[in-house]
C-alpha cells in the first residue's frame, strides 16, 4: 500500500512533469518563452527544484509585466499560499510567500484590516510585492511595500533558510526588498496591516488644466493618504499634461463588508488595429470630459480606488497579440515637472500615446538596494508593442537617465545594462552580496542575464 505521503509526493511529480516545457510569459505577454514550470508543494521542495544546474526564479502570480520571473526554469509559488498567524493587537500577519493581496483582503478587510501599502492590483503575491518592493498611492506618505514588512524567510543556494529583518541578516534583507527574486525564494513574511474603520474610500476628483497644475494640486493635498492621477497623455499646448487627479481617505463609517465583483471579461484577445493613435485620443477626450471641472467629493468601495482596472479581467487582451509593454520611470523632484512635460512632447512628437498614464508623487527612498522608488514623480504608461516601439523607448531611456530618473524593473523587459547602471548606483553592491552567498549560479531571470546581475 502506498502511504499518503508518498502518493502526495508522487502525484506532485506527475504534475511537475506535464508542466515540463511549458510557454511562459507576464502580464504584458512579451517575451513569451519555453520553461520548465515546478509547483511549489512543501517547505523542502524548493531546494529540490534549485538542485538541477539550470538557472531557477521564483513565479507568483504572473502579474510583473516584463521578463524579471522569466527564466529556464520557474517555480510557481501560488501554492504556498497559508496564512499562519494574526495579531488581532497589533495587525501583523505572518503567511507564506503566494498568498495574494486579494485573499488578504478579503479575509482582514472585514475584520477592520487593510495592507499599509498596496500597488494598483490585488493580484500580486506577498513575496511578488516584497520582490518588486511595489509601491502605491501613499508612498508620499508611507513609503514602499517594505515598510510594512518586518521579517521575510528567504531560502539561500545551499537550501539554507534565514530569517531578515532591518536588524537580523539586515544586508540580506535590503538586498531581497526590491531585488527582483534574484536572492533566494522568499518562503513566508511577516507585515503589518492597517487598522480602518470602513471598507469604504471618500474620493475627490480634482479636474486640471495643465501638467503645472496637476503638480500644484499633488503638492497642495501632500497630507491627503492617498493620491493619484490619470494623464491625458494626448492633449498638448497649454493643455499638455491635463488630467484627473484623485485623492481620498478612508471612511469612519464601521461598514466592513467586502466582495470583490468582477464587472467585465475580456473574453478574446483584440485584434491589433483596434488600439491606435485615434482610438486613444478619442478614449482619452471622452474619459478626461466626463469629470466637471468642480465633481463634488463621492464615495467608493475599495476595488474602486485602488483596483480600478482589477474589476476587468484578461483586460491585456485590449493591447492585441503583443503588449501591453508599461513603460515606468522616476525623475527626481527638482526635475519632474519640466522632465515629464518634456517626455510627454517627445512622445507626441514620436506619435506615441498611452490612455493609461498614471502619475503619483514619491516620498523619499529607502536604503533597500534595487527598490525603485525616490523623492518626486513617477509616471506609468502602456503601450501596444509595434515594428518602431522599442526603438523610440530606447531613445526615451537616455532622457529619463539625463534627467536622473530611473525605470522600474517590475515593468521592465528591454532596458540595457547602461541606463540600469546609472539608475541604480547600488547595483555593483547587489551584485556582491549575489556573489558571497552563491546567488549568482543559481538564481536568474532574462532580467538578470541582461542587466548582468
Amino acid at each position: 500500500f502506498i502511504s499518503a505521503a508518498c502518493y502526495y509526493k508522487l502525484a506532485g511529480k506527475l504534475f511537475n512533469l506535464l508542466l515540463l516545457g511549458m510557454k511562459i510569459s507576464g502580464w504584458g505577454r512579451y517575451p513569451v518563452i519555453d520553461s520548465e514550470i515546478y509547483e511549489y508543494r512543501t517547505d523542502k521542495q524548493p531546494f529540490d527544484s534549485i538542485d538541477g544546474g539550470k538557472p531557477l526564479i521564483a513565479f507568483g502570480n504572473g502579474r510583473s509585466y516584463g521578463d524579471s520571473a522569466l527564466s529556464e526554469k520557474v517555480l510557481r509559488m501560488r501554492p504556498a499560499n497559508r496564512m499562519l498567524k494574526f495579531d488581532e493587537i497589533s495587525g501583523t500577519l505572518t503567511c507564506e510567500a503566494g498568498v495574494l493581496l486579494s485573499e488578504i483582503l478579503e479575509t482582514f478587510l472585514p475584520r477592520g484590516w487593510f495592507l499599509k501599502i498596496t500597488p494598483g492590483t490585488k493580484k500580486v503575491t506577498v513575496g511578488g510585492a516584497i520582490a518588486s518592493d511595489v509601491h502605491g498611492k501613499n508612498h508620499h506618505l508611507d513609503g514602499a511595500f517594505s515598510e510594512s514588512v518586518e521579517k521575510l524567510q528567504l531560502m539561500l543556494p545551499n537550501g539554507t533558510v534565514k530569517t531578515c529583518s532591518r536588524t537580523e541578516n539586515s544586508e540580506l534583507f535590503h538586498a531581497t526588498c526590491g531585488g527582483m527574486g534574484l536572492t533566494g525564494i522568499i518562503l513566508e513574511a511577516t507585515i503589518n496591516l492597517k487598522k480602518v474603520e470602513s471598507n469604504t474610500i471618500t474620493q475627490h476628483t480634482i479636474k486640471t488644466a495643465s501638467l503645472p497644475e496637476t503638480f500644484q494640486v499633488f503638492e497642495e493635498y501632500h497630507d491627503m493618504p492617498y493620491s493619484v492621477a490619470w494623464v491625458d497623455c494626448a492633449a498638448s499646448g497649454d493643455s499638455l499634461g491635463r488630467s484627473l487627479l484623485n485623492i481620498g481617505r478612508f471612511k469612519k463609517d464601521g461598514n466592513f463588508g467586502y466582495k470583490a465583483a468582477y464587472k467585465l471579461n475580456i473574453p478574446v484577445q483584440f485584434p491589433g488595429f483596434v488600439l491606435n493613435n485615434g482610438s486613444i485620443k478619442a478614449f482619452n477626450q471622452i474619459y478626461y470630459n466626463k469629470t466637471r471641472k468642480k465633481a463634488k467629493p463621492r464615495d467608493v468601495s475599495v476595488d474602486s480606488f485602488f483596483y480600478p482596472l482589477d474589476s476587468i479581467q484578461n483586460w491585456n487582451r485590449l493591447y492585441g497579440g503583443k503588449g501591453p509593454l508599461q513603460y515606468q520611470f522616476v525623475l527626481p523632484k527638482k526635475a519632474s515637472l519640466d522632465g515629464i512635460m518634456q517626455i510627454l512632447q517627445f512622445l507626441q512628437k514620436n506619435e506615441l500615446y498611452s490612455a493609461l498614464g498614471v502619475l503619483k508623487l514619491f516620498g523619499k527612498e529607502n536604503p533597500n538596494l534595487l527598490s525603485f522608488p525616490m523623492e518626486g514623480y513617477t509616471l506609468a504608461l502602456d503601450f501596444k508593442i509595434t515594428s518602431t516601439l522599442l526603438t523610440v523607448l530606447d531613445e526615451l531611456d537616455q532622457i529619463v537617465s539625463e534627467l536622473g530618473g530611473r525605470i522600474y524593473l517590475a515593468k521592465d523587459c528591454r532596458m540595457s545594462q547602461e541606463i540600469f547602471e546609472i539608475g541604480y548606483p547600488e547595483a555593483e553592491q547587489f551584485r556582491t552580496i549575489r556573489k558571497k552567498y552563491g546567488m549568482d549560479s543559481v538564481f536568474h531571470s532574462l532580467q538578470s542575464k541582461r542587466l548582468n546581475l
